[in-house]
């Protein structure tokens, strides 16, 4: 009932919401754009740190406020190759790197190669689901050097050369947004920000220098993942609340 509230109060404006259901969301840290222009609800109305409701997804007020622009001049691409798993993979994925396989290994390394030789195409980890494997629990079987030592995508790189249509893993893509189930209702998902504490400095100070909030920098991967609509609503919220 609560996200079926706010994808009606969001979609028409006319809806009349009484202060009880504003009080729910504020009191589960919760915020609606919708809401807060129907009560002239002000910034210091609202509490820290803040949920952003759209639909049945809940959206870490970081999004809107933190900036961020990837450096690889910086980073290299580390985040390629640093963490616990692969490159966390939705089950449609599972098919696109099947079907597109046989374009996607020229651009891979001996030992990318090697790995999805060993293990396959992608494997299962208990912790995150579907990954894409890795050589030696490194860098992504699916990413190569460049000559100026930066990790690059194999999958990508098909795609930027026309060969597939098919751009890479959405994790991958809305990185740093990481997007989590709720275990208590499946269909409602929790997307929070969250860079690499190290290997993600030089991007965040290239964002705060160049004032790009990571919103605004993901903003093809967020369209991507959930639609034009989704997006226009965000940037609603956000204008919304630079504005208290």
């Amino acid at each position: 009932m609560l996200f079926t509230a706010i994808s009606l109060i969001r979609r028409f404006a006319t809806v009349f919401v009484t202060q009880a259901i504003v009080n729910i969301f504020l009191s589960a840290n919760i915020y609606n754009s919708a809401i807060a222009r129907s009560f002239k609800l002000s910034c210091i109305n609202l509490p820290e740190p803040l949920m952003i409701a759209i639909d049945n997804k809940l959206i870490s007020d970081e999004i809107i406020e933190e900036q961020f622009v990837c450096d690889l001049s910086k980073c290299k691409g580390a985040c390629c190759e640093d963490g616990d798993a692969g490159a966390p993979l939705l089950k449609e994925e599972l098919d696109h790197l099947v079907e597109n396989f046989n374009i996607i290994k020229e651009y891979l390394s001996e030992e990318g190669l090697a790995a999805i030789q060993k293990v396959g195409k992608y494997e299962y980890d208990r912790e995150f689901g579907w990954v894409t494997p890795t050589v030696n629990s490194g860098i992504c079987a699916y990413g190569f050097r460049d000559k100026a030592g930066v990790i690059m995508c194999g999958i990508e790189q098909a795609y930027i050369d026309g060969k597939i249509s098919w751009k890479k893993p959405i994790s991958c893509h809305l990185f740093p947004i990481r997007i989590s189930k709720s275990k208590m209702d499946p269909d409602v998902e929790y997307l929070n920000y969250e860079p690499r504490q190290d290997l993600c400095k030089a991007a965040c100070s290239l964002g705060k220098k160049l004032k790009v909030p990571v919103y605004i920098f993901l903003k093809d991967a967020i369209i991507r993942k959930y639609g034009e609509e989704f997006y226009m609503a965000l940037e609603e919220t956000a204008k919304h609340m630079n504005d208290c």
